[in-house]
């Protein structure tokens, strides 16, 4: 029976701290937390960037992003609104997504998130072709 690749967990919250949106650490914390927390092996260090104010409908915040053997976290972070979006890419099967979301409500103190799980590579190959 053919497994699908991995899992997409996308996460937006809203009504979260703008102190704890707006600080650097705490994104960077929680990049690191999560992987040893969710077991996946980071590649390299997580990095954040400040993300500048575009005068339209990004006012900035906070871009952080690990590379993990599996593929991928990230954390958006928009302390003007209030708002984050993050999410997990990961070749693992049965990921945990609520744990996600939860970790993501706790840290941010988030009063709201909306999640979405997506199996990617339905069709993903059991064996190699070439």
């Amino acid at each position: 029976m053919a497994m699908h690749f991995g899992e997409h967990v996308m996460v937006d919250g809203y009504g979260g701290s703008p102190t704890l949106l707006d600080d650097k650490k705490i994104v960077r914390g929680c990049l690191d937390e999560l992987c040893e927390l969710m077991k996946m092996y980071q590649l390299g260090k997580p990095q954040v960037y400040r993300a500048p104010d575009n005068h339209m409908k990004d006012p900035g915040g906070w871009s952080g992003f690990v590379v993990i053997a599996e593929s991928h976290i990230s954390i958006h972070t928009f302390p003007r609104r209030k708002f984050l979006t993050a999410d997990i890419y990961t070749c693992k099967n049965g990921i945990d997504a609520n744990f996600f979301s939860d970790f993501l409500k706790r840290k941010f103190k988030l009063e709201e998130v909306e999640m979405s799980l997506v199996e990617r590579g339905l069709k993903y190959p059991d064996h190699n072709i070439n």
